[in-house]
């Protein structure tokens, strides 16, 4: 069969693709792609204009150049992925996806995502981090089953899944720092499909989906619409009893630090994607995101990621200490000097750190874990952090869902131990 758009440029080739196929054994998965430069509207205004339904935006707008350089885009997510709390999985959408998943039986959230990402082979790619694959969320709830000590809190929604993932096979993945955009498309191969056909549909939709990117015009956002007044689900008075209990907890040395929060509830009237738009603008971060489930959208914003596994080394970055911006360059370099001064932002800077370096060190090989670029000031658009990145290289019969589970929940956000 031949493609219908030869002129398009696009990898691997069509004689790569049928080698693969013909030595897969699992449901094979080959990103097949095209780049373009950069287009010069925003990554939230490519996705706003090119969305349909569900789908997600994770999105780099400020920090290091590692940090920062990708942004990435799925706005027709081929299916989902439900773990719910009794470990019951659904998996809905594209019916050779759930032909493939079949049944999962599995002991907790973190091994039915696993089991999963089993079902598929996927071929290297000289593609960015993303070429594909699953975008979602573990609830913090997943701690109770990761942790047995931690007993489990009443779920305030027993409905919402412990885990949600999209599995993106059309993906956007946008290189800010070479300014340029690959649009992809990933050939799902099983036995009996003609790798020639498979391959020309992805063609095809590569080069649909171009020509959609050459025809946006991102429209403006509306702000959101809050309809009433926020609510949190603790008196201040009951915050303040809390704190005194961690700090008996403490002196008792029971713990070294809890990490005490609490929940605003607002009414909002409109579009859930222009309260993230308006969160973009007022705190730009190395690592926000937008995940439109249809039912139910998750928005963040973030300086610091969990954890990550690429070319076989686990590297998770805590950060703790924190100074407001400073006007000028001089008050800015004296509140970052004031930071590293304080005592109490050193001991919880170094006692995280530890915490970062045991939980590495549990699926690292002996002697690999190391601390890089220890206790330095990163500045964010409202404030300067302490940063430190601390890696190790993972053991041979350890994969990425073990570092996940290893690394889950993040000291800086729940405490220590």
């Amino acid at each position: 069969m031949g493609c219908a758009r030869r002129e398009l440029n696009t990898e691997p080739g069509c004689g790569e693709v049928a080698a693969a196929a013909a030595d897969s054994g699992r449901p094979l998965v080959i990103p097949v792609f095209a780049e373009l430069p950069l287009p010069p509207h925003p990554p939230a205004d490519l996705y706003a204009s090119l969305r349909d339904g569900p789908g997600f935006l994770l999105e780099s707008l400020e920090g290091s150049e590692k940090a920062a350089r990708y942004s990435f885009i799925c706005t027709a997510p081929a299916a989902t992925v439900a773990v719910a709390y009794d470990g019951a999985v659904t998996v809905s959408g594209d019916r050779r996806i759930r032909e493939i998943a079949g049944d999962i039986e599995a002991a907790d959230a973190v091994d039915a995502v696993r089991l999963f990402m089993d079902r598929f082979r996927a071929v290297a790619s000289p593609l960015p981090r993303f070429p594909g694959g699953l975008a979602g969320y573990f609830s913090y709830d997943l701690v109770s089953s990761i942790h047995p000590t931690v007993r489990p809190g009443a779920a305030e929604d027993p409905e919402e899944p412990v885990a949600r993932f999209m599995l993106a096979l059309d993906c956007l993945a946008l290189d800010h720092r070479e300014r340029r955009l690959a649009v992809i498309r990933n050939l799902l191969f099983t036995d009996g499909a003609d790798p020639g056909e498979e391959y020309c549909r992805c063609r095809d939709a590569v080069a649909e989906r171009i020509a959609r990117i050459r025809d946006v015009v991102p429209a403006a956002p509306a702000a959101p619409d809050p309809s009433g007044v926020a609510s949190s689900s603790c008196t201040r008075g009951e915050f303040s009893d809390a704190v005194l209990r961690i700090k008996e907890h403490i002196a008792a040395g029971d713990i070294f630090q809890a990490v005490l929060s609490r929940r605003l509830t607002c009414p909002v009237r409109g579009d859930p994607f222009d309260v993230y738009r308006q969160l973009r603008e007022r705190n730009p971060s190395p690592y926000m995101y937008y995940l439109d489930f249809s039912d139910v959208a998750v928005a963040g914003s973030s300086p610091e990621m969990l954890v990550r596994v690429e070319n076989g080394e686990v590297t998770t970055v805590p950060i703790a200490g924190t100074r407001p911006r400073g006007r000028t360059p001089a008050e800015d370099a004296r509140l970052a000097a004031e930071l590293l001064a304080d005592e109490k932002e050193q001991a919880e800077h170094i006692m995280l750190v530890d915490l970062a370096r045991n939980d590495v060190g549990a699926v690292s090989a002996f002697g690999s874990v190391s601390v890089a670029g220890f206790m330095t000031v990163e500045r964010f658009s409202h404030v300067q952090h302490i940063v430190s990145t601390v890696s190790g290289r993972l053991r041979p019969e350890c994969d990425r869902f073990d570092v996940l589970r290893s690394c889950f929940p993040a000291g800086t956000v729940s405490g220590a131990p």
